[in-house]
């Protein structure tokens, strides 16, 4: 059996072993509760290496930045100088042992050959590899490499590690051009060899530096912006030293401009070009020299309604300046929200990640991490890739979600909106939005259709043709019909819309489920170590026994579809007999309705929170209880206690809170809170699909 680590080194200089980590990082995060991440090797000097860095802010590791750190170059150096590098393998495995100690499963990522090739004619990284009893993952740079080059590197490294003794889990092959894929896929299809090879794509933007990392290197003051504009790519740079109309000619989109602080010509004129639709956009300005426009011209731009780009300023002169600038290069930090992103959907797409998990130990977890649920999350909804609208294009955050929902693969994006509104606006965020599907909700045309097919719903309740056509102007109800329609299989809304708006049409239109008359909504409450369901918090006021009951089953089905074993607790604030009173009453009912539909399920009410929680209270409430202590499905009596029970959980806790998801619903439409987050939207996005997949598989 295999030992619960991996080995990650770059062969060449650029190869992407980061990407690679990430990858592999978030993989394991969604199998293994407890994971480490270690570099053998560390640069001399450096207080703190940039990658353990990046995967202990990014993936939240639990492990101290030094049990991260193997040896600096140096000593390894030194080692083989005196000979005494066996005493420093011993150190270094003991090292990994005391990780294996405390974690389920240890990362490892070596130091580029290249960097140390200098100082040795082999590749340390093998022998470490060798001596540590790990698998080994190579990784190339096929950049700039024909397909017969690339086929014979990938040759000579499998020779090469089966030669140190190592095993080989697989070769990733980093920065393909679309020109040698196909003829390097049908050289290794015919290979008899079990060895995985994959090949990753070239993805411009990865490497392309950000301005985030400009500022670092140039030492620039962002006079005016946003933080969030950093994270633009700057795709190249151009010195502004000619007259406007000779400038605007010249520009190009991602350009980073070089002009002194006087020209408020260029700086003016670059801002209108942003702002035009048929004009490039600039990722940023950088004002040289050291001087900056005077107090008015800068009160005059921060009274634009938004500057669309941000304005830095250095001290050294344009042409200083542009020296500096060949020397920052493309890198992956905690910051990159978008380039973290681009990395894991190239990871995502590339790899066959159930067949390379088959080549290492697999170890069955109780505990599921919120990093855990989530992985699960968007690998189900990747399983079967569904159409998810969202009506609120006008949100910032739904444009910043769908970007990501697109670049994972989670799912296919239907935004509402016009067209050439939201093009210009995902260019002033600098999003790519070209996958995403976008429908004009006033296509008149469609508006029609759906008012007259809802009408025909509702003409029976009363509802006129012409309602019907003003409610189609209502960006819930046309994307409501949508699904109906079966133009979508999910909708999600909320940001800038209440839960009645969204919660209505849903009523209308889709209606429940055969089985079930009442509409709830349930959180995801994502603790340390497991995934809690708690019901209802967001949707119905003061439910009735039987709605309380009904409540619960659903609650127990949709708990059920997400990977969660349903024990359901009726909450209330009396355990067992001890107690009475309506609301006690209420909630005894509502079990034994609850129970008397589904015998199959695990359900105990009433019963308090903390005996539903925690097995000590348990053992002495109800002894005998296979609920008490493990419910993992909390059913509140009503919506005052749910709301702030799961909000102090949320807060006190720092527990991740996905939903409200509506459930009870024949089609999945779901509502977001309008203090959301994209994470959350993304979410939200992902259990929408799996949800819809559920509608499709029955």
């Amino acid at each position: 059996m295999l030992p619960k680590s991996i080995y990650i080194a770059s062969l060449q200089p650029r190869a992407g072993s980061l990407i690679i980590s990430i990858g592999f990082m978030e993989m394991l995060k969604g199998r293994y509760q407890r994971v480490a991440f270690f570099r053998p090797i560390i640069p001399d000097g450096e207080m703190r290496e940039g990658d353990i860095d990046f995967m202990l802010q990014h993936f939240g590791l639990d492990i101290p930045y030094a049990e991260c750190c193997g040896f600096p170059v140096s000593d390894y150096a030194k080692a083989y100088a005196e000979e005494s590098q066996e005493e420093l393998y011993e150190a270094l495995i003991h090292k990994v042992d005391q990780l294996h100690k405390h974690y389920d499963f240890v990362l490892i990522e070596g130091y580029p050959r290249n960097l140390f090739a200098s100082v040795f004619d082999f590749d340390i990284n093998l022998k470490i590899a060798r001596n540590l009893g790990t698998v080994f993952i190579p990784v190339l740079n096929a950049k700039g490499k024909s397909s017969s080059k690339l086929i014979h590197e990938i040759q000579i490294i499998s020779e090469t590690v089966h030669t140190e003794g190592c095993t080989l889990l697989a070769t990733f092959v980093n920065q393909c051009d679309s020109t040698v894929i196909g003829t390097i896929k049908a050289y290794l299809d015919a290979q008899t060899t079990e060895e995985q090879v994959y090949l990753l794509p070239t993805l411009e933007e990865l490497e392309t530096p950000t301005l985030a990392q400009v500022i670092t290197v140039l030492q620039a003051k962002m006079l005016i912006g946003n933080p969030k504009q950093l994270e633009h790519l700057v795709y190249g740079n151009k010195i502004a030293a000619m007259g406007v109309e000779n400038y605007l000619t010249r520009i190009k989109t991602g350009d980073l401009i070089i002009v002194p602080g006087d020209r408020i010509d260029i700086i003016l004129a670059s801002l209108f070009a942003f702002h035009a639709k048929n004009h490039p956009n600039i990722s940023g300005m950088i004002l040289s020299g050291g001087i900056t426009p005077s107090p008015q011209i800068i009160t005059l731009l921060e009274d634009f309604h938004t500057i669309p780009v941000p304005i830095l300023s250095v001290e050294s002169d344009s042409y200083q300046t542009a020296i500096a600038l060949e020397h920052v290069t493309a890198e992956i930090t905690p910051e990159s929200t978008r380039k973290i992103t681009l990395a894991k959907g190239l990871f995502d797409a590339s790899v066959d990640k159930l067949k390379i998990t088959q080549r290492f130990q697999h170890s069955p977890q109780e505990m599921v991490t919120p990093m855990m649920f989530q992985y699960r999350l968007f690998e189900q909804a990747r399983s079967q890739r569904v159409r998810i609208v969202l009506p609120e294009s006008s949100d910032v955050r739904i444009l910043r979600a769908t970007e990501i929902l697109i670049h994972r693969d989670i799912v296919e994006v239907i935004l509402l909106g016009d067209p050439l509104e939201i093009e210009h606006q995902s260019v002033l965020l600098g999003l790519n939005l070209s996958q995403t599907t976008i429908i004009n909700p006033h296509d008149k045309a469609l508006q029609e259709q759906f008012a007259r097919r809802f009408y025909a719903i509702r003409r029976d309740k009363g509802l006129t043709l012409d309602v019907a056509r003003d409610a189609m102007t209502h960006l819930n109800y046309f994307a409501t019909m949508m699904v109906y329609e079966g133009m979508a299989e999910g909708m999600v809304s909320g940001a800038i819309h209440t839960t009645t708006d969204t919660v209505r049409p849903a009523l209308q239109i889709i209606k429940t489920t055969p089985d079930i008359s009442i509409v709830s909504s349930l959180f995801f409450m994502c603790l340390a170590d497991r995934v809690l369901v708690y019901a209802d918090c967001a949707i119905n006021l003061d439910p009735s026994a039987e709605e309380l009951a009904q409540i619960a089953l659903s609650s127990a089905e949709t708990a059920s579809q997400f990977g969660i074993t349903p024990k359901v607790a009726m909450l209330s604030y009396s355990t067992g007999s001890s107690g009475s009173g309506p609301e006690v009453e209420k909630v005894r009912r509502a079990t034994q309705l609850a129970q008397t539909a589904r015998p199959d399920l695990l359900i105990e009410g009433p019963i308090q929170y903390d005996a539903a929680i925690d097995p000590k209270v348990a053992q002495q409430k109800l002894p005998q209880s296979k609920v008490a202590g493990e419910a993992t499905v909390f059913i509140f009596p009503n919506l005052n206690t749910g709301n702030n029970t799961y909000k102090a959980v949320q807060r006190a806790t720092h527990a991740l809170a996905i939903g409200p998801i509506l459930q009870g619903l024949r089609l999945p439409i779901n509502d977001l809170s309008r203090g959301c987050l994209v994470e959350d939207i993304v979410n939200t996005v992902a259990i929408t699909a799996i949800q819809a997949q559920q509608e499709v598989q029955s």
